[in-house]
């Protein structure tokens, strides 16, 4: 193939190359040498030093006793001792278990005994959590990345003078775990997903190939790398030029394949940024000129009410990407305005299939939907079946649970055997998730399944309400959740924060006027903030505790 293949010409199977996820890094450093693979203030790795420091790394493991089968946490932000240690790990034959800083002390250690970590590695100002945990769990080894005191072993001296060169592991690809991911735990109890290297690899490969209009193929030492064949017109970013600003965590799936793995994959030069000031944002976005500005809903909603992103030259843009919740239908429409042209890829997935399973087309001509996900990754199939049940996909156009089948879906939850019965039924994963596939083979989330509400026995989905919340001129954010009440179910609640001086009562008049009697809103309560996780994703569980 030459530089003029159309979208239309791609296949829609790819050929994955059967390598371990360190095999990604290798292929990087190899390809792009020495350009910027992450930078952190003043500070910055290129992509030989991170594979050279990875392998380090990884030696420093094995010469600890730590490798195959065993699992390392990393409990840190994101930093430039993140990628080290991740695919440090990786490489060593060990196992990935990503872990949120900010988890309260019983939390830690419940994912943390549950994973059967023996060694962690964490921030300092963070240490001392894992330190209280510790004799709750397994954890023989913990790594401090600085600041550290005189009692603890920082990861510096952990892998310096180490070879830096890739250690001789075996790895089955299809067999040995390199992610233990817990999922978000919005609704409860956070549970371990098992994904293999297979996964890993095949999920960016897939999401990657489509973003960038490439196809896997294979260096000369067997590792992964991207032939891009697609039409630069319809994807003008080439391999290697590719530059944006990383707020996603890098411990969320969505961090970890689409924030790390693909930009690793396909060179692009990954700024970080300690936290979201939307003005300094905004800033770097024009100094470094972007390429692409991703994250979850919450970023887009803060830059479209901050000036400096309608005045900034972010003429560089060539794509918007978002995951982790749907965006607004008035959220897409604003967006649109402010950068014409520029698609705007939204993508559905979860913890369970790696990251990825749906998305909009990224390339110029690709047809979007507006509150649409898109359609099926490559090797990857959707169907909505009943909720109450049944593995019958559902006619077009009617309601029912999203199910996923592909090459990334999970092998299961750790130590789970009922629950990954329940959720994976001949291959098919239950997501959980409300969702309507239009006759084009389109898929638009409705709500998750566990946030629908039970009204006289008519199903109200809060996302419905939170979309005419959300384009009230008086509302910045907005969620729905249902209170429980015996004689009729669960009634609708708003959590509202405002833009301007209102009444609840103005605001719940003007979006009652559009819905059906039972869909109404009953009660709405004007609040500072909406609690979203990490991930950027909506945490009801709390809103229904103010309940």
């Amino acid at each position: 193939m030459d530089l003029t293949v159309s979208p239309s010409e791609f296949p829609r199977s790819l050929d994955y190359p059967e390598a371990p996820v360190g095999s990604l890094a290798a292929g990087a450093a190899r390809r792009f040498g020495d350009r910027t693979a992450f930078a952190h203030g003043d500070r910055s790795l290129s992509f030989t030093e991170t594979y050279r420091a990875a392998c380090r790394f990884a030696n420093a493991l094995l010469a600890d006793g730590i490798g195959h089968g065993d699992v390392v946490a990393i409990h840190l932000p994101n930093c430039l001792a993140y990628p080290v240690a991740y695919y440090g790990t990786l490489l060593a034959g060990a196992t990935f278990s990503p872990a949120n800083p900010l988890l309260p002390a019983d939390d830690l250690a419940f994912q943390l005994a549950d994973c059967g970590a023996v060694a962690v590695v964490t921030f300092g100002p963070f240490s001392r959590t894992v330190e209280a945990v510790r004799d709750r769990t397994r954890v023989r080894r913990v790594i401090v990345v600085s600041p550290v005191s005189e009692d603890q072993l920082s990861f510096e001296a952990f892998h310096d003078g180490q070879p830096e060169t890739r250690p001789d592991v075996p790895i089955d690809p299809y067999r040995d775990l390199a992610h233990l991911s817990y999922t978000g735990g919005t609704t409860g109890r956070s549970k371990g997903v098992r994904l293999p290297h297979r996964n890993v690899v095949v999920n960016t490969l897939q999401c990657a190939a489509l973003q960038t209009g490439s196809l896997p193929a294979v260096d000369e030492d067997g590792n992964p790398i991207l032939d891009q064949v697609g039409d630069p017109e319809e994807w003008p970013t080439r391999l290697g030029t590719g530059v944006a600003i990383n707020l996603t965590p890098w411990f969320h799936a969505m961090g970890t394949i689409g924030g790390l793995n693909i930009p690793v994959l396909t060179g692009i030069s990954i700024h970080l940024h300690d936290r979201f000031d939307p003005p300094a944002y905004c800033a770097d976005a024009e100094r470094l000129r972007v390429h692409t500005i991703a994250g979850a809903p919450a970023l887009f909603a803060a830059l479209l009410t901050c000036p400096d992103f309608h005045t900034r030259d972010l003429s560089s843009v060539q794509v918007l990407s978002s995951g982790a919740a749907p965006l607004p239908h008035e959220m897409i429409k604003a967006l649109q305005k402010r950068l014409p042209g520029v698609p705007i890829a939204e993508g559905y997935g979860l913890t369970e299939v790696t990251m990825g399973g749906v998305i909009s087309p990224p390339y110029r001509s690709g047809l979007r939907k507006v509150g649409s996900v898109g359609t099926p990754l490559f090797d990857t199939e959707v169907k909505v079946v009943a909720v109450e049940g049944g593995e019958e996909p559902l006619p077009p156009n009617t309601e029912g649970e999203v199910c996923l089948r592909g090459p990334q879906v999970m092998a299961g939850y750790l130590n789970r055997p009922e629950e990954t019965a329940a959720a994976l039924v001949d291959g098919w994963l239950h997501t959980g998730d409300i969702g309507v596939l239009d006759d084009d083979g389109y898929l638009s989330i409705v709500d998750r399944k566990k946030d629908m509400l039970l009204y006289k026995g008519y199903n109200v989905y809060p996302r419905e309400l939170e979309e005419l919340l959300i384009a009230h001129p008086a509302v910045t954010a907005a969620a729905v959740v249902g209170r429980p009440q015996a004689d009729v179910g669960e009634l609708p609640v708003a959590f509202v924060v405002k833009a301007t001086d209102t009444t609840a009562e103005r605001i719940l008049a003007d979006v009652n006027e559009k819905v059906l009697p039972y869909k109404r809103i009953r009660e709405l309560r004007f609040v500072d903030e909406i609690p979203v996780s990490a991930a950027g994703k909506i945490l009801k569980r709390e809103l229904r505790q103010q309940l």
